[in-house]
Parts: structure tokens; sequence; C-alpha cells
């Protein structure tokens, strides 16, 4: 007995339903990129390996999916480094590429190796599948696709300020109604890490302190205790884990927090221009606030910070996350070249939308008239037709099997088509054909120029 095929664990087939659905979120999200002006591009789903390798930090290079070298690839690793069983060595004598993580490093390589043919500002965005080697739960994939914006070639902060806006109108447009959008500066962080004293330890404070909304205040303490940072440093962070208060109020603490660091004073001013200015300008249906524990993890990010979740009740991680990185293509050789950018979950968004029933019934790909198939030479006289149909844009096909009636009628109705045309001997003798509007079950004798009129 043959074993019963199977898909590897964090994939997933897409129905006919499915595909319609997501094309809608699609279809959503691509016309608010280019209401605001942004331009579509697209990268290999590979790249080489020291292309994405030490661009995400330890957890995310431990993510990557390795693509083995083709051919005997075993052949080329040394005897010894074999022998030692270190995998990690093993695998860069083996493999030379990867499967891309996010579409951000991909994108800083794109715009360093096409530098000459862009326009800064560079407005794209991109919608393509990412990999990760990442554990399957609720919401998280192994392979699954971002929605991303990007912006390099300016510094300045209305992107920034754009940028919440446009999160806000594709989520009012999916009627996805009472997110919220977190908001932080990387400079804070930075300045909160001095003033306590553990400036060095910038990238794990910020790691453990991302993971607050996950492990809890205790949780955290616990993550930075292991990774070297000072009970004294830890105590002095703690209003942090209980950080209350509306923005402005938020804004004002942490003016006075970080008063003695430049780098943290301009982050809270940056933040606080961002906030003024959306407060002025008011949002469709999203909430903006503070949050002083994002972080997110990444190495790249320099400035803003922004992540997305879900309204209150639904059960999800982050639905777009996003940030500013002034140096990201520094480390493919182009210098001074800052950007922002933000990222919709597709996947996440779907789950969402399906939890709280706010899918529109979803119309999917289907003909507008059928041709009843009697013989080959019913269907040949009925393909003339088709032809011209097709030529006018109207979805037709011919049922590619001569079956009996009451079939080839099942299927019609099955597929909600509302045009049924039928050919016998009786319609080729007289060069006409009739044609069943099925919503009514009227049928009606016609030339090819009267069936293209009724079918239009």
């Amino acid at each position: 007995m043959a074993q019963k095929p199977s898909i590897p664990k964090g994939t997933r087939d897409f129905s006919p339903t499915e595909v319609a659905k997501r094309n809608y979120i699609f279809s959503t999200i691509r016309n608010v990129f280019e209401t605001y002006g942004f331009q579509p591009i697209e990268t290999p789903s590979f790249e080489n390996s020291e292309t994405l390798m030490g661009k995400y930090g330890d957890e995310g290079d431990r993510l990557i999916f390795k693509i083995l070298n083709s051919g005997d690839y075993l052949n080329k690793v040394d005897e010894t480094l074999f022998a030692s069983k270190d995998s990690l060595k093993v695998t860069a004598s083996i493999s030379e590429k990867a499967l891309r993580y996010d579409l951000t490093v991909p994108f800083a390589r794109y715009v360093v190796q096409h530098q000459n043919e862009i326009e800064f500002p560079f407005k794209r965005y991109q919608m393509q599948p990412v990999w990760r080697a990442d554990r399957p739960q609720k919401g998280r994939f192994r392979e699954f696709y971002q929605c991303d914006a990007d912006v390099v070639g300016s510094k300045g902060l209305w992107q920034e300020i754009e940028f919440v806006q446009l999160y806000d109108a594709v989520f009012s447009k999916l009627k996805l109604t009472g997110t919220t959008i977190k908001l932080n500066n990387r400079k804070i962080l930075a300045g909160i890490a001095e003033i306590i004293g553990e400036a060095d330890k910038l990238i794990d404070f910020t790691v453990a302190l991302d993971k607050l909304d996950k492990i809890g205040a205790e949780g955290v303490t616990k993550e930075m205790l292991a990774k070297g940072i000072s009970e004294s440093a830890i105590e002095k962070v703690q209003p942090l884990f209980h950080f209350n208060g509306t923005n402005q109020e938020k804004l004002n603490q942490l003016q006075v927090l970080l008063a003695d660091s430049v780098e943290g004073t301009n982050g809270v001013n940056d933040l606080r221009f961002v906030i003024d200015t959306i407060e002025i300008l008011g949002l469709q249906s999203a909430h903006l606030t503070i949050d002083v524990t994002l972080a997110r993890g990444l190495n790249y990010y320099t400035g803003a910070i922004y992540e997305v979740s879900a309204p209150k009740g639904v059960q999800m991680g982050s639905i777009g996350g996003g940030g500013r990185y002034d140096d990201l293509t520094g480390i493919f050789g182009l210098k001074d070249m800052s950007g922002v950018g933000i990222s919709f979950g597709l996947d996440r968004i779907y789950l969402v939308l399906e939890e709280l029933n706010l899918f529109d019934t979803v119309e999917l790909p289907k003909p507008k008239v059928l041709f009843v198939n009697f013989g080959d030479k019913e269907a040949a006289f009925c393909m003339k037709a088709l032809v011209k149909l097709r030529e006018n844009n109207i979805k037709s096909e011919l049922y590619p099997d001569s079956s009996k009636m009451k079939k080839q009628m099942n299927y019609a109705n099955k597929r909600e088509i509302p045009f049924v045309v039928i050919v016998g001997s009786s319609e080729i003798e007289k060069n006409k054909y009739t044609v069943k509007i099925m919503q009514t079950g009227e049928q009606q004798e016609c030339s090819l120029e009267e069936l293209l009129k009724i079918t239009q």
C-alpha cells in the first residue's frame, strides 16, 4: 500500500477559496502601497549565504534554511573537519546559498547592486514568501509571505509618520478596526542602556526586554542576569516593566529619565515629533501607543521601531512590524544610506480576519459561459464560438468530455456558471446556438453575434 503523501511541518496547501481570500489581502495592501507612491520589486527566493548570515543576530542565524551545494558536496569537506562533527563549520563547507529569512536584507543588497539605476529616495514595496526554520505553532510558519514597504535615501521623520498612516489605512480597508500600532525608538533603548551602565550590552539588553509580554518581568530579569547584566542595572530599569500613562505622559517620563543621555534625548525628540503629528492628523481606526519595551531583537534597527498587534481578544502575535536602519546598506559597501520600512504579516492577518469573520463572500474565478460537449463534431462547432467569446474577454469554457447532459448541467450549477450553451445537430445545421440562462431556466436560440451580446 502506497504511503500517504504529506507536506513539511510549518507549510500549507491553499484551496481556491483560501487563495481568493489571500489575494483580497494582497490586493488591499498593494493598492495602499501604490497610493502612497511605492514601486514593486522582486528578489530571488535564495541568496548567497554571506548575504544573509550575521545580519539577524545569533537567534536569526540559527533559523536560516541552508541549501546544500549541488553534486557531491561532501567530497570537498576536509576529512579532519568532517570527523570533528562541528555542524556549523561543516555547513559552511557544504552550503553556499540559503533561503531568504526576510525581505529587508535582500532589499539592502538590491539597493547596493542597483544603486546607479535607482532614483533616491527610493520607495519600494515587495510581497514574496520568506522561510524560517522555526518551531511551527499558531500564526507561526516555516514558509510565509511578507508584504514590505521601505524608503531608502532619506532621514526625514515624515516617512515615519506616513508608515503609521499606511498601517492604519490598510487595516481600516480590511475592516480590521482596533489594531494597536506600538512605537519605540532604538535611540531610547540605547540611552537607557547607557544610563544604567550597560551600554556595551545593548543587544543582550534589548533582546531580553523585547520578550516582556511573552515571559513577564521575572523572565526578563532572569535572562538579563544570564547575559551578564548586573542586578543594580536591572533595578534601575524596573520602572520600564510597568510603564503606563498616555503617550504624552510617557514622553515626559522618558524626557526626565534620559536627561543625561544625548542619544536617548534625541530618541525622545524623534518619538515626540511622530506622536504629536499623528495626534494632530488623527487615525481612522488604529490606536498608536508608545511601548518602551519594544525592541524586535533585530540588530539593524537604529531609530524608529514599529509593531502592530491584533484587536483585543484575538490571541495572535504581531501582525506587522518594522523600523529605521541607518547603516544596513553599509554592510554591503554603500555608506550613509538611511532607510526605514515596515512589513505586514499576511498569514497572521488572514487568521485574524478569519477568526473575526471579516472576509466578505469571496468570488472564485469561474467561466461566465459553459459549452455543453455532445461529441467531437459538436465540440468543434462550439470552439469557433469560444474563440470569439474569449477575444471579447468573456470567460468561457468547453466541458472537456462528452458526458451525459445531467452531469454537465450539475457541473454548471455547482460552479454557478450563469450561461450554458447547448449545440446539437439541429443547431449546427442552422448555424445557431441554444443558450440557457441558468438563473431563470429560460432558453433561446441565437446567432453568434446575439450570443456575444447576451453574455457580455
